[in-house]
């Protein structure tokens, strides 16, 4: 069925509410026509009962008392409802009867003793009871009692068509108020198609309005603003990293376009060609150092939970690090001091703590001055991993000190051309640290050196 989502809302929520009308018409039908039959039969017991009393057992007859003054008293009183009466023996031979059957007579149905049914008196519908007659300890006979039916039957099919156009009736309005309920009910829905229409990947401002209820669809549209944050950080992780690799890769492209431009003006010796390829060389491979630093950066902004719970000891990371840096450390003849006490777990996750460990202490080395100490101490309290890392070199300004996460910034870079470096570092660290929810802390002075703290 090609219905629209409007009009599938509204026609299933018919389809719930017509059912639940139409249960409750059948259950007002039955329970009317259980009370009309009942109050028939209450009445006919009643009469069967009452003239029980008026009859007489002798041997095999079974006759009525003062039947004279029951013809009587039909005459002279006009009857609603009459009750129809008739006597039968045990063997379902006709006795006697009330004159009002005059020349009817009321069917005898083996199976009801006692019971009320539905019969017929000609083209007449009637409401039967037959009741035993008890004589001597015996049962002697039967009387029948019966009363019109037509009157509560006409009354229920009355009320059954009544009902019966009623529900038509009900079902053609229901259908008009869902379907306009529907309407105002997805409006949100309408909201965040509208929204969706309007955004391209130039445009990723617009946001759904949220409802005033916090329903399904508030969830639906919170879900979806959500959806356009990671889509628009996503866009803008993708500019961000377009701006910086053309950042960081236009001066050296620049000076190696123009070295070997000078290199092929003329004629040169090996040696000349020689220092410029090695020139070359190390421009080369500072641009890949830095994009390599750029892809991890926009990696870290998707960290992995699988990772995360991969846990490691600390210790053994800060030694693998010191090992892959020990040729920089042996040239400028530093001491590393490690403090740490080999009974605590001091478990950290593995491979975004590595690269802290490993961007820090390379800035602890590349910034220390020679012949200097790093102290590396790892402690655990109250639950909390921490490890930090102090180093006796050049320091940050106090003014630096806060813009030292953001990507290509370098503390007073210019008085420091010797040491090599992109500014990508700590924002490596900083990335790491936020995908794992540790906290950072850098304490420096300048010329004095620098402290920074990692609490896992």
């Amino acid at each position: 069925m090609n219905l629209s989502f409007r009009n599938r809302i509204a026609f299933h929520y018919m389809l719930a509410t017509a059912l639940i009308i139409a249960i409750a018409f059948t259950a007002i039908y039955f329970v009317v026509s259980n009370s009309v039959f009942r109050n028939l039969d209450n009445d006919l017991s009643f009469e069967a009962h009452k003239h029980t009393n008026e009859i007489n057992i002798i041997g095999d007859s079974i006759k009525f008392k003062n039947k004279e003054e029951w013809k009587e008293r039909e005459h002279s009183e006009v009857q609603v409802n009459p009750v129809f009466i008739q006597l039968i023996d045990i063997k379902g031979r006709f006795m006697d009867k009330s004159p009002n059957l005059k020349e009817n007579n009321l069917s005898f149905n083996e199976l009801k003793f006692g019971g009320h049914f539905n019969s017929q008196m000609g083209l007449r519908k009637i409401r039967q009871v037959q009741l035993p007659l008890e004589h001597e300890g015996k049962i002697a006979g039967y009387i029948l009692a019966a009363m019109s039916s037509e009157a509560a039957i006409s009354t229920l099919l009355q009320l059954r068509n009544i009902l019966i156009v009623s529900y038509l009736f009900i079902l053609i309005g229901l259908y008009f108020v869902s379907r306009f309920l529907a309407g105002r009910s997805i409006k949100p829905v309408k909201e965040v198609t509208n929204t969706i229409t309007r955004i391209t990947k130039f445009n990723l401002k617009d946001r759904v309005e949220l409802p005033p209820h916090k329903d399904e669809i508030y969830e639906l549209s919170t879900n979806f603003n959500s959806l356009l944050d990671r889509i628009e950080n996503t866009f803008e992780r993708e500019r961000q990293f377009t701006s910086d690799a053309s950042h960081e890769l236009r001066t050296p492209l620049a000076t190696l376009i123009g070295t070997l431009e000078v290199l092929i003006r003329k004629p040169r010796n090996q040696h000349e060609y020689e220092e410029k390829i090695k020139f070359s060389l190390s421009e080369l491979e500072k641009m890949a150092n830095s994009l390599e630093h750029l892809l991890l950066l926009a990696r870290l902004d998707s960290p992995s939970e699988t990772i995360i719970k991969n846990k490691v000891y600390l210790p053994t990371l800060v030694d693998d690090s010191l090992n892959r840096f020990k040729k920089q450390i042996e040239d400028k003849h530093l001491q590393v001091e490690l403090q740490f006490d080999q009974n605590q777990k001091l478990l950290v996750p593995q491979y975004y703590t590595n690269l802290i460990i490993e961007n820090l202490i390379n800035n602890a080395i590349k910034y220390s001055k020679s012949d200097s100490t790093i102290i590396i101490n790892m402690n655990e309290i109250d639950d909390h991993v921490i490890c930090s890392i102090q180093d006796h070199g050049i320091g940050i300004t106090k003014e630096d000190l806060k813009n030292i996460f953001d990507s290509f910034f370098r503390s007073d870079a210019l008085s420091h051309k010797h040491i090599a470096g992109n500014g990508l570092g700590l924002s490596i660290v900083k990335k790491c640290a936020d995908a794992i929810k540790a906290t950072l802390n850098v304490e420096s002075v300048l010329e004095k050196g620098t402290l920074v703290t990692i609490k896992f």
